[in-house]
């Protein structure tokens, strides 16, 4: 039966990278159940268990798990309906002389547990990085575009005008959160370490005869291997499932903010002011020729729309948990988990995508603006001619009188916005009807959006600049995803 044959989930076959998708494959989980009991064999044997020499040798010549070892723990465990069993004797099997002393003193989620912590880990390490390099690459768009005037929108309405590159200092500073957050979590993992079943080490505390200073060590020795500052104080049968709810609620908030970012991005391609890369040779509709359908950022809101709600099971996993444990937090795990990388990793590289392609289109955004803009710049009108002797009320009346007539010719007849005309020709404004074309320049009414932007994403000690330097050798020989779909 060939693959196409049978359900294969999108995030794999379409969308997430090739290391995440290796990082949580059934291989790299079962190799490194191998290497967890190695390295509690090693602490056992350093701390005077009787372990042999020849156990760990041939233990460590098998680590990598094989093709027939799936077809063996398989077997055993359609046997047992236990997989870490299972894969005790697949073990044993391919290791002989450690056959006795495999998994002593641990309970499943030894091997279990302590993997999902070095994948979890491990995932955070690949997210990261790239995560970086979209703040990164729409840092640098933020300062190219910092001057170009552009529609702010409140209430999905024409407001005061920002810049592009302003509006991109928005969606830094929300990617900035997540990268903040995702690095605290990442900060805070500890290992679960060697517990026993119900994290009283009493297990521990008989094969070491009652010496809890060993099982200390062996702890220490443990974390020393697997690359953790420390165990989690407290551990039950499994680490809290608390800290998968922490991690994965991280990921999620990156989800909404995917959403909230391509949201804009499909609104201004909407009104042509600016658009995500658009291949030569790609089609955006079947039907209908001419379309630039923006693709890449309506996949980003729909993964994001999954990864921002996956936290959702992982917090009723916690929540539901039993006393010392119960075994309905293992089959959803083995779902949410992993499909929560890789929905982060594939929102995260078609991101990146987008970012490194954006393209503008200054002379649409001028004519949007400059269509609204006689609107805006009436309150700089009043405020000219009351400096030179008129009556603010007045104006006002006039103005609004005049705004209401040009409002008219725009929606009712649809013809050009004539309100700049109406003021020239109206002699209550002749005192500076010379002045008003200078005071239609965009760049009067940015604000000090320039200056944040480049304060934001340039400036050497500024917040972006700062919250790069971990990764700046990352982000210097990163190129742009490229994307197989």
């Amino acid at each position: 039966m060939s693959g196409n044959d049978t359900y294969q989930t999108p995030l794999a076959s379409r969308y997430a990278s090739s290391e995440m998708k290796t990082l949580f494959s059934a291989r790299t989980r079962s190799s490194t159940w191998r290497q967890l009991w190695v390295w509690l064999a090693e602490a056992e044997r350093e701390l005077g268990l009787p372990i042999s020499e020849e156990a760990i040798t041939q233990m460590k010549a098998n680590l990598k798990f094989t093709d027939e070892d799936f077809v063996v723990a398989a077997e055993e465990e359609k046997k047992r309906r236990h997989d870490v069993m299972a894969h005790v004797h697949a073990f044993g099997l391919v290791a002989p002389a450690a056959a006795g002393i495999i998994h002593w003193g641990a309970t499943s989620c030894y091997v279990t547990d302590n993997a999902d912590l070095i994948f979890l880990r491990n995932g955070l390490d690949i997210i990261l990085p790239k995560l970086a390099v979209v703040v990164n690459r729409l840092a640098k768009f933020a300062v190219e575009w910092k001057d170009e005037a552009t529609l702010g929108y409140t209430h999905g309405q024409p407001a005061q005008l920002i810049t592009v590159g302003r509006r991109a200092c928005q969606w830094i500073q929300d990617l900035l959160m997540d990268l903040e957050d995702i690095e605290r979590v990442r900060k805070d993992l500890r290992f679960r370490g060697a517990q026993g079943t119900t994290g009283t080490q009493a297990s521990f505390m008989e094969i070491f005869h009652g010496d809890g200073a060993k099982i200390d060590k062996l702890n220490e020795i443990l974390c020393e291997k697997a690359g953790f500052p420390s165990c989690y104080a407290i551990s039950t049968q499994t680490y809290s499932r608390k800290v998968d709810l922490r991690v994965i609620n991280a990921l999620s908030a990156l989800g909404a903010t995917a959403i909230r970012i391509t949201t804009d991005i499909r609104h201004l391609a909407a009104e042509k002011t600016l658009e995500e890369p658009f291949e030569k040779d790609q089609i955006g509709s079947s039907a209908m020729a001419y379309k630039r359908n923006p693709m890449r950022s309506e996949r980003i809101a729909s993964l994001g729309r999954y990864l921002s709600h996956v936290n959702s099971p992982v917090s009723d996993t916690y929540s539901s948990q039993w006393y010392e444990r119960s075994l309905d937090d293992s089959a959803i795990r083995r779902i949410t988990l992993p499909e929560a990388f890789l929905a982060a990793d594939a929102v995260l590289m078609t991101l990146d995508n987008v970012a490194n392609g954006l393209v503008v289109y200054p002379a649409v955004i001028r004519s949007r603006v400059m269509a609204e803009l006689p609107f805006m710049a009436t309150e700089n009108i009043i405020m000219k001619l009351v400096s030179k002797g008129g009556n603010r009320q007045e104006a006002h009346e006039e103005i609004r009188v005049l705004s209401h007539q040009a409002s008219a010719v725009v929606k009712i007849e649809g013809k050009p916005n004539d309100l700049i005309e109406r003021i020239k020709a109206n002699p209550f404004f002749d005192s500076i009807k010379d002045e008003i074309d200078e005071m239609l320049d965009p760049k009067n009414f940015i604000g000090r959006s320039a200056e944040q932007c480049v304060r934001y994403c340039q400036d050497a000690n500024g917040e972006v600049q700062t919250a790069l330097k971990p990764y700046a050798s990352y982000i210097g020989t990163s190129k742009a995803a490229e994307l197989s779909v």
